[in-house]
């Protein structure tokens, strides 16, 4: 299983297998990286702008392993593991539900960078990740501590948007006209 650099498990043992595409590949299959960052890695930038800005994981030329920017952010809001879905607190200092997991550190022994490759994880889901041999793709519930959190949120959610008519809150008993 792969680590951190702390030495911690990280929940798989091939992150490619959970990384999803690249934040940089368009729609259209071409390299945002290159095109909207050519200073950082000129020799990148200069193939893809050969090839029309063409990603060359999208043409089958390579895996995403093989690009040296590729970066895997998720777009879902909820938990790989558990599948809590994340309930915003706009007005609360209390920790978030879903917390990144970074799947992918630079390794010791060499001088590059690693992958940038993240999931979320509710907060129950990644202390099980990191404090034992829990994987990402075990299929479990959600901890109930977890729904717990997320329905205590929800409630105050639902609490902010109820609407009292002017004659419940009136407290005398009189006609608010």
């Amino acid at each position: 299983m792969e680590h951190t650099p702390s030495g911690t498990p990280v929940g798989v043992d091939d992150p490619y297998a959970l990384a999803g595409i690249c934040d940089h590949a368009t729609d259209d299959g071409r390299c945002r990286f290159a095109a909207d960052h050519p200073g950082r890695d000129p020799g990148f930038a200069s193939d893809r702008r050969a090839e029309g800005f063409a990603c060359p994981v999208a043409e089958g030329e390579w895996d995403w392993a093989d690009c040296p920017h590729y970066r895997s952010t998720p777009t879902d809001r909820a938990c790989r593991r558990c599948g809590l879905a994340e309930r915003r607190d706009a007005h609360s200092d209390g920790a978030p539900l879903l917390e990144e997991h970074h799947l992918s550190y630079a390794d010791a022994d060499r001088d590059t960078d690693a992958h940038e490759i993240t999931v979320y994880l509710c907060r129950w889901c990644h202390a099980k990740v990191h404090n034992s041999f829990a994987r990402i793709t075990d299929d479990v519930a959600p901890d109930p501590d977890a729904i717990a959190a997320r329905e205590g949120r929800r409630s105050r959610e639902l609490a902010e948007l109820a609407f009292d008519t002017a004659a419940d809150r009136v407290d005398d008993g009189e006609d608010p006209r």
